[in-house]
C-alpha cells in the first residue's frame, strides 16, 4: 500500500498519481501513524496542517521507518520533516528540500500560505516564499533585473504575512518599484512565476510510484525508543 498525503501544494494530485497511490488530505499529528497501521508500506508527506492543528510528529515518521516502510517527504511540511528525519533514513524530494538541508532556507514559515478548504478544491491563494525565491531566481538568470532590484523583491515578500502574500501586494509594497511601473512589473512577475512547490510535489508523486510496495528489512544505526509520551499517542490512535 502506498499513501501521500497531499493538497495545496499538488491540488490536482489525483490527476498525476499512479492507480497504486491512495492520496490523503495535508498530514496532521497521528495521520502517519494510522497511514502505517493501515499497512502503507510507503509513505510520502507533502501537505500537513501546523496553524490550528498539531503538526506531523516526528516521533511517528521515526516509527514508520522502524518498520521498514519507506518515508519521502517533499515542498512543504514533506520538505520540512524530510530535512530533519533524513539522519534516520527519512528521503527528501526535490529543490526545497535541499534547500533546507543546506540552510539556504531556514525558516519553516517559507512553506506556508493560505488556501482554500480541502472541500472546494485546496488550491493556493498565496504566495509562499519558496515560490517567490524561484521566481526571483529564474529572473535575475535571465537578467530582468539587477541584484538590488531582486533583493529588495525578494525583502518585501519577505516581510509580509504569509496569508497576505501575492503577487500584486508585493510589488505594491516594493518601494524599488514607482507606482507608473506596477501593472508591468505584476504582469512580469505572474509570466515568469515558479510554482516550486507543485514542482517538487509531482517528483514525489514519482518517486513513490517508482517505490517496491513492501517494507524493507532494517538495518538501522539508531533504536526506536517507546517513550511514555508515545505510548499515550499510540493509545490515542487505537482509541
Amino acid at each position: 500500500m502506498k499513501v501521500v498525503f497531499v493538497g495545496p501544494s499538488l491540488p490536482d494530485a489525483a490527476s498525476h498519481a499512479a492507480t497504486d497511490i491512495a492520496l490523503r488530505p495535508p498530514a496532521v499529528q497521528g495521520d502517519v501513524l494510522r497511514a502505517v497501521e493501515d499497512g502503507a508500506n510507503v509513505i510520502g508527506l507533502v501537505d500537513g496542517g501546523f496553524e490550528n492543528t498539531a503538526p506531523v510528529w516526528h516521533k511517528e515518521i521515526l516509527f514508520a521507518l522502524s518498520l521498514g516502510v519507506t518515508v519521502l517527504g517533499a515542498a512543504s511540511m514533506g520538505a520540512l520533516r524530510a530535512a530533519e528525519c533524513q539522519a534516520f533514513g527519512m528521503i527528501g524530494v526535490g529543490r526545497i528540500f535541499h534547500d533546507y538541508v543546506s540552510r539556504t532556507v531556514v525558516d519553516d514559515a517559507d512553506v506556508a500560505l493560505l488556501y482554500e478548504p480541502m472541500e472546494l478544491g485546496g488550491k493556493p491563494l498565496t504566495v509562499p516564499m519558496v515560490n517567490v525565491r524561484s521566481t526571483l531566481d529564474e529572473m535575475e538568470r535571465l537578467q530582468l533585473f539587477d541584484k538590488a532590484f531582486r533583493l529588495a523583491l525578494e525583502q518585501t515578500a519577505a516581510n509580509l504575512f504569509f496569508k497576505k502574500r501575492s503577487w500584486a501586494l508585493i510589488v505594491r509594497a516594493c518601494a524599488a518599484i514607482p507606482p507608473s511601473q506596477e501593472e508591468y512589473w505584476l504582469n512580469m512577475l505572474k509570466t515568469h512565476a515558479i510554482d516550486q512547490k507543485r514542482i517538487d510535489a509531482l517528483a514525489l508523486l514519482d518517486a513513490v510510484g517508482n517505490a517496491r510496495d513492501q517494507r524493507a528489512a532494517t538495518n538501522r544505526h539508531w533504536e526506536f525508543r517507546k517513550t511514555t509520551l508515545w505510548a499515550e499517542q499510540l493509545a490515542r490512535s487505537k482509541a
